[in-house]
């Protein structure tokens, strides 16, 4: 009887010896929304591949950069060029009343691309613009859409803050580099520009196109010059480990 509960009770310790490890390692990358909408669709994709798994924090393309810069996260996830993306990073530390030295040995490695389209509220008639309207607006020099060819109603100019990638890319796609008209709302994420523009007849912004197809709200794409921007993921140096797998499972 001793020897059949020995027996038993030595079993009861080597089937859970004996069970197949479940871990998996988990890569941090901070950065834009716009990428969060790339990568973590994949996820379950990249796990069955590499065994590991993404915890994404959706700070913005500046706050990203950032966090990668003070060594918080080893992968950033970026809406611009890498030059501008490290200008979002320094804005972004601005703003934290400190200022920021990149490191020399960034890495970029493209994952994609976005399209940005302008927006209006979808009972504003205006069908399209062209680069120099959408300049004019931007900057402040035309402030009624009828200037346009729309209604007399007054235009609200919403534009992400300096840390995220859209309102920035849009600055120096159609606006030449100038500064957004004095008074322009800005907002703390891009899904936060369609929301504005949703509530006002006057709305005018830049928005991702991947969100305007899910959830346009009271807003509407006009045809206007088109503007690609590039996505991917920064390192400082090459990638190493878990990084390295993820940025090679991603890059195009």
């Amino acid at each position: 009887m001793r020897k059949k509960l020995s027996i038993v009770a030595l079993g009861v310790f080597l089937v859970p010896l004996a069970a197949p490890a479940t871990w998996a390692e988990t890569l941090e990358i901070s950065g834009g929304t716009t990428q969060k909408e790339v990568i973590e669709p994949k996820a379950a994709e990249l796990k069955a591949a590499t065994g590991i798994d993404i915890k994404f924090s959706g700070i913005g393309t500046g706050r990203g950069m950032l966090a990668l810069i003070d060594g918080k996260v080893p992968v950033a996830a970026v809406g611009d060029t890498l030059t501008d993306s490290v200008s979002a990073a320094q804005k972004a530390a601005k703003a934290e009343g400190r200022e920021i030295k990149a490191p020399t040995n960034l890495v970029f490695t493209t994952i994609g691309s976005d399209e940005l389209v302008v927006i209006v509220h979808k009972s504003n008639p205006v069908a399209s613009l062209t680069k120099a309207q959408l300049k004019a607006i931007g900057t402040g020099k035309v402030t009624n859409w009828n200037e346009v060819g729309g209604p007399d109603l007054s235009i609200k100019v919403v534009v992400t803050e300096p840390s995220l990638a859209p309102g920035q890319f849009f600055k120096k796609a159609m606006m030449d580099g100038a500064d957004y008209v004095h008074g322009a709302t800005e907002v703390r994420s891009p899904k936060e520009v369609i929301t504005w523009v949703s509530r006002n007849p006057g709305g005018f912004g830049a928005a991702a196109d991947v969100f305007m197809k899910a959830a346009p709200g009271d807003a509407k794409v006009v045809k206007a010059p088109a503007m690609l921007r590039p996505m991917g993921l920064v390192t400082i140096g090459q990638a190493t480990g878990a990084a390295k797998k993820v940025v090679d499972f991603y890059k195009k």
